[in-house]
């Protein structure tokens, strides 16, 4: 970002007006909207799954579904997710203002995509599950972050 192309930021300011104003008139921007909620209902399903089958032993197939689903729909996020950056910032992905985001997101993915590697190679179920149980404490931290990214958002407009 240089001086002469882009409004200066302020520590406080997450966007220049013109990265806003680009913000709010992506389509992108709904669509992450609509994935994050979405994400997060079946990371709360697949949690309870995941630790159903850990305490009783039942319902395998049933957590392993919903690990895959929420790894789908991960990987989706994501590829949506480096589209708003590249329409927002002008770059797919680490853009200044979510680099950190981002990079915590790829441990997500590494790790979510390493239980699907486990189950694909037969590794112990107790293995796998535990696999996605790091994978989901990934995510809770990743999610935490956007979270507080949002409140910034909505404190700098208002500033």
């Amino acid at each position: 970002m240089t001086t002469d192309t882009m409004t200066v930021l302020d520590s406080s300011q997450l966007y220049t007006p013109e990265e806003r104003a680009r913000r709010d008139a992506t389509v992108w921007t709904l669509v992450q909207g609509v994935l994050a909620p979405v994400q997060f209902l079946v990371f709360l399903v697949s949690l309870a799954l995941v630790i159903r089958y850990l305490v009783s032993g039942l319902g395998y197939e049933a957590a392993t579904v919903s690990i895959i689903l929420k790894t789908a729909i991960l990987l989706t996020i994501m590829v949506t997710g480096a589209i708003w950056e590249k329409v927002v910032f002008g770059q797919w992905l680490f853009a200044p203002a979510f680099f950190w985001e981002d990079v915590v997101s790829f441990l997500v993915i590494a790790l979510h995509l390493t239980y699907v590697w486990a189950l694909l190679n037969g590794w112990p179920t107790a293995t796998q599950m535990s696999i996605a149980l790091a994978a989901y404490a990934a995510y809770v931290i990743n999610a935490a972050q956007f979270l507080w990214k949002l409140r910034q958002a909505r404190l700098g407009a208002t500033a």
